[in-house]
């Protein structure tokens, strides 16, 4: 791994098995935590976002296959945000924004993200309610086009609008975010292809240490774990890569 000293690499990838663990564990991908600890340890913006997409791929696809197992996914809820998501993501893969703006609008998703693991947009669950199609595919276009921007999977924004609309219990918003993840990361991945733009071979280094991760967080999560501490430290890690790309 060129971009990392030597005396880097074992605590980046320390902190990268924490990261997509922890996502994992409610559903995510991760990439809000990826570009972060990117951030941090000084990545090219060009390797930042192929590289969190590859990622998502990877763990939110991991992270499905045990919530699925364990039958909380309902395809009703999925379907209507994927329509719209897709084709916006692969439009946003297209999309190249200029570094300034896209440090900043990254460092904005990545408050949210900290504030969230911070407990604070973590709705309590809601007697169900039925699902609102137009609305949910407005939310889906407009999650779908920022995730294929930022090189996010979107799921750290939709799981609190479906806990908060009532549309979803806690387990059923992590198994439809998982999916809807890796769906929006392969579009926004095929639109940064189709762009002529490859992924960076340092990408591919990070893969099977996430993997491990991921595979951890999938397993213990769609039981019943759950770590405020681990929380509270990647929060406040998010939040000071966030303060980073905004006030450089």
């Amino acid at each position: 791994m060129s971009i990392l000293s030597s005396e880097n690499i074992l605590l980046f990838s320390f902190a990268l098995i924490i990261i997509a663990f922890l996502y994992s564990s409610v559903g995510h991908g991760g990439a809000s935590g990826y570009l972060a600890l990117m951030s941090i340890f000084a990545f090219p913006i060009s390797v930042m976002k192929p590289s969190a997409l590859l990622l998502n791929l990877f763990v939110s696809s991991i992270s499905f296959l045990f919530y699925y197992r364990n039958n909380y996914f309902k395809p009703k809820l999925f379907y209507p945000f994927a329509i719209a998501s897709i084709p916006a993501a692969f439009i946003g893969g297209f999309i190249t924004l200029d570094n300034a703006i896209y440090k900043i609008v990254l460092g904005i998703v990545l408050v949210f993200a900290a504030l969230r693991l911070f407990g604070i947009f973590n709705f309590k669950e809601k007697e169900e309610v039925k699902i609102n199609l137009p609305f949910a595919l407005l939310i889906g276009f407009a999650i779908g086009l920022l995730s294929g921007m930022l090189g996010i999977g979107g799921g750290i924004i939709l799981s609190p609008i479906l806990l908060f609309l009532g549309w979803a219990s806690v387990k059923e918003s992590a198994a439809v975010s998982s999916l809807f993840i890796f769906v929006n990361s392969f579009a926004g991945m095929l639109g940064f292809f189709l762009a002529g733009k490859t992924i960076p071979i340092e990408s591919f280094y990070l893969v099977p240490i996430a993997v491990v991760g991921g595979m951890l967080g999938g397993f213990y999560g769609s039981g019943k774990f759950s770590n405020r501490t681990l929380k509270m430290v990647l929060g406040t890690v998010i939040l000071m890569a966030s303060v980073k790309l905004i006030f450089p």
